[in-house]
């Protein structure tokens, strides 16, 4: 037998290269085709991109993340600080004491302020009603007073006319004219008098005029009070503000997902606008593939596709188209196979019906889309190479 196949070896050999060669042709004259109700297109998976940002300039204290890592919604993220706004916020916040405690003296001298200027105008009211009843009362035994010196002149004459006559003695004139003397002293004292309660009332509406404008200085101090208040309250808003923007320099994910790139480290200092780290929602991830002029119209938004990962062909990704470019554009390198780079092409989008852990950024991927609703592959053997 050994020498049967050492005798014809060469000739079981050329019959292998034969049959070989004739497999080769078959497979080259019947090729499998894409039918005609599938578009198939290559790309990579993408998504939209979160730039976690520095709202202002700051110098990074902490980083609690690498590139890849899986974060959650709320999970900190970086931890910024600025020297100059927590500055801000110490002098506000001593500010803020200094005038609360002029408010506090403001306070206290306005209720004593109430209390003896209260006091001091009761005091001036009663004493000028007192001094104009005084006046007046007085000037009522004045008006008595003028009757009877009036009386007494009345009587000096008479007496002094019956003296005149020899009709009575010399006392008696005497006592007359006496008593005249004495009545007239006394309204000239009372007069006097009279003019002393005067002055008392002029000092009086003094005191009251003196207590009215203390009352004034009672408002006064109310609006000092209610200025000091406003400016308390605007030194709080203040200081909330800068507690929002350091409150602001505690960066959190903003979704459940995975870290794309770190791009800032320990101890930089960031300028508002720029990026501590790059992150992704896997929700977001798409295919982007690639179709000419003839296939794009015939896709239309929410046809059902699949998505065939590389390493998977086996495990179909059901997906939906969800955009389709309105505008050309020359073929993108994304686009492997040279004959189908020769032309202008159409971006077409395929969103999976739900989020899949396969998934990941910049993985190349195969797209079908049936454009008519009709049976997708349940794998890539089913689908010519590409």
């Amino acid at each position: 037998m050994l020498n049967f196949i050492k005798r014809y070896w060469t000739g079981f050999l050329a019959i292998l290269l034969i049959i070989v060669s004739v497999y080769f042709i078959y497979e080259k004259l019947h090729q499998k085709k894409i039918p005609s109700y599938l578009v198939v297109g290559t790309g990579h998976i993408d998504g939209d991109l979160i730039n976690l940002n520095v709202k202002y300039p700051s110098r990074v204290e902490k980083i609690t993340i690498d590139d890849g890592d899986k974060i959650k919604k709320g999970m900190l993220i970086a931890k910024l600080k600025s020297k100059e706004y927590e500055a801000k916020k110490e002098q506000i916040q001593k500010e803020i004491e200094a005038q609360q405690k002029l408010l506090k003296a403001k306070e206290i001298e306005l209720n004593i302020s109430k209390t003896t200027i209260s006091q001091k105008l009761l005091k001036a009211k009663y004493a000028l009603n007192s001094a104009q009843n005084s006046l007046n009362a007085f000037k009522k035994e004045i008006d008595l007073q003028k009757n009877v010196l009036s009386q007494a002149k009345k009587d000096y004459k008479r007496v002094k006319n019956l003296y005149k006559d020899r009709l009575i003695e010399k006392r008696k004139l005497e006592i007359a004219k006496l008593k005249l003397k004495t009545e007239n002293d006394k309204l000239l004292s009372m007069l006097e008098k009279q003019k002393s309660l005067i002055e008392s009332i002029k000092i009086a509406k003094s005191n009251l005029i003196d207590a009215q404008a203390a009352q004034k200085n009672i408002d006064i101090l109310k609006e000092s009070i209610n200025a000091l208040t406003f400016k308390i309250e605007t030194l709080k808003k203040s200081k909330q503000e800068i507690e929002v923007i350091l409150d602001e320099m505690k960066l959190y994910s903003p979704i459940d997902g995975y870290v794309v790139e770190k791009i800032a480290n320990v101890g930089e200092v960031l300028n508002s606008g720029m990026s501590v780290a790059t992150l992704i929602d896997p929700k977001s991830l798409y295919l982007k593939i690639f179709v000419d002029t003839i296939k794009n119209g015939k896709i239309k938004i929410g046809d059902k596709a699949l998505i065939f990962l590389d390493a998977y062909p086996n495990d179909p990704i059901k997906a939906r188209v969800t955009k389709i470019a309105q505008k050309a554009e020359f073929t993108p390198k994304e686009v492997n196979v040279r004959s189908d780079r020769i032309q202008r092409v159409y971006a077409v989008y395929l969103k999976p019906l739900k989020p899949n852990p396969l998934l990941k950024l910049g993985l190349p991927a195969i797209g079908v889309i049936s454009i008519n609703g009709k049976k997708l592959p349940k794998s890539l053997n089913e689908l010519p190479k590409l």
